[in-house]
């Protein structure tokens, strides 16, 4: 069998992909083993969010008190109840992927691929040929072999969704984005929770700074042992977790150690290029090439950067330099932008500080503890730190732990994108009462250490002094 292009995995990355792949052939074949709704969709970003967003409606009722609201001690979290809407909202989420197969008709197969070569692979039992092979396989949870011995009391983020309910102990073992998201989200429930790590960091947080200010405010919320390997063993009908300071009984373990591409004996090895020690091949971000070769490789399964907007972007980028008349050598990436939606909100735009700092930078920053309208909602709490050109004054990136950090970190990855100056975001109106005044501030402080190029006359407005005008 021939056809113009093949599409291997109908997450993100490749319903992306076909969307650009449509535009140019209508001689093209879907491949996916498994499921049909997208990782982000079906158990990572979306119902996540949906189970944060309980969480943190139900945690407002410790705030009720300081606003003169009496009674929350009488409310309570129905944790079937707030797992069944996630798993509802959930499966609105996958209907559209989910309907693709019945869309496409003959040019979808539920099945594997595997490769035989640069312009060939192997779907089920038929041998296809192909001009252009675009790879979106995707990724899975890892969870090492000893930990299997345990069932179904090791849960991963495919499986937690499922549950009709939730044990009283739960260990979490890797403190990255979703470990954080989910730990936090756990204890807010209620549970007694614990989250282990065998590194001191944080939600992913790279500068010490914000990860100084973030780690108390988890740790008053989640107990954490930090900076040792975790280690399961039996105890009775729950399970020891020990890790650096101490251990914890669980009923379960949610292991949060990363995903693993889905490359196994996807046939990496029949293109002939070197594969990394993961059986990875390099990848061109511009255009998500292998080599020289008609094979792009997209979204989670590259390690790129695994994120659902970036799966997106990948699958677009791969589709387009598929095409027969693809011109130029790729397209350029977005600024980087990562959000963890703990509480505070963790959120870095650009680059991380450590690669900053291969460079001159200047550093400006802002404490949220203080920040006037945080204080009204009573979420006063985190660190903004913004980093800049000292020469040219150009804002480079930032990271923070902050309540709202989504919407600050989405405007200054426009002015990185843009390549705005500090004096530039100066000269923009802020309005009054609102968290921005937090941006500002930071801004103000970074503008003592860079040149004062662009902006406008009223880019140099210093504070007035007075909480209730600043």
């Amino acid at each position: 069998m021939k056809v113009d292009t093949v599409i291997v995995g109908a997450g993100t990355a490749g319903l992306s992909a076909l969307r650009e792949v449509r535009r140019y052939t209508d001689d093209f074949l879907l491949v996916n083993a498994g499921h049909w709704g997208t990782t982000c969709a079906a158990v990572g970003c979306m119902p996540s969010k949906a189970l944060i967003e309980a969480v943190n409606a139900f945690h407002r009722r410790g705030s009720f008190d300081a606003f003169g609201i009496r009674g929350a001690d009488g409310l309570r979290a129905d944790i079937p109840a707030v797992l069944a809407r996630v798993r509802k909202m959930r499966d609105g989420f996958v209907e559209g992927p989910e309907a693709v197969p019945g869309k496409l008709g003959k040019r979808a197969i539920s099945g594997r691929a595997r490769l035989l070569g640069p312009g060939r692979l192997q779907v089920n039992d038929n041998e296809i040929e192909a001009r252009a092979i675009l790879l979106a396989p995707g990724s899975s949870p890892v969870v090492p072999e000893p930990w299997r011995d345990f069932g179904d009391r090791i849960l991963t983020t495919d499986s937690v969704f499922e549950q009709k309910d939730l044990p009283r102990r739960i260990a979490v073992i890797g403190m990255g984005a979703i470990g954080v998201e989910i730990a936090q989200a756990l204890a807010r429930l209620g549970l007694e929770v614990a989250g282990f790590d065998a590194i001191e960091a944080l939600a992913g947080i790279d500068d010490a700074k914000v990860l100084a200010a973030f780690r108390p405010l988890l740790e008053a919320e989640v107990a954490l042992y930090m900076g040792a390997a975790a280690e399961l063993e039996a105890a009775g009908d729950a399970i020891r977790v020990t890790g650096a300071g101490g251990s914890f009984i669980a009923d379960a373990v949610l292991a949060a150690i990363g995903r693993r591409p889905n490359i196994d004996d996807l046939g990496l090895d029949t293109l002939d290029v070197p594969l990394d020690e993961d059986g990875l091949p390099e990848v061109d971000p511009a255009s998500l090439r292998i080599a020289d070769l008609p094979v792009f490789l997209a979204g989670d399964a590259n390690g790129y950067r695994p994120l659902m907007h970036e799966a997106a972007d990948e699958g677009h980028i791969a589709g387009r330099m598929a095409a027969p008349d693809a011109e130029g050598d790729g397209l350029c990436r977005r600024t980087p932008l990562s959000i963890v939606f703990s509480s505070p909100q963790v959120a870095r735009v650009g680059p991380p500080l450590s690669e900053l700092r291969d460079g001159k930078i200047a550093s400006g920053s802002a404490d949220f503890s203080k920040q006037t309208r945080a204080r009204m909602a009573q979420t006063a709490a985190g660190l903004l730190r913004i980093h800049a050109d000292p020469e040219t004054g150009r804002v480079l990136g930032a990271e923070m732990c902050l309540p709202a950090a989504e919407h600050l970190a989405h405007l200054l990855a426009l002015a990185v994108e843009q390549k705005m100056t500090v004096a530039d975001m100066l000269a923009m109106p802020f309005y009054h009462p609102v968290l921005e005044e937090g941006l500002r501030n930071a801004l103000r402080d970074l503008s003592k250490a860079v040149a004062g190029t662009g902006g406008s006359d009223l880019s140099d407005c210093e504070k007035i002094g007075h909480d209730a005008l600043d």
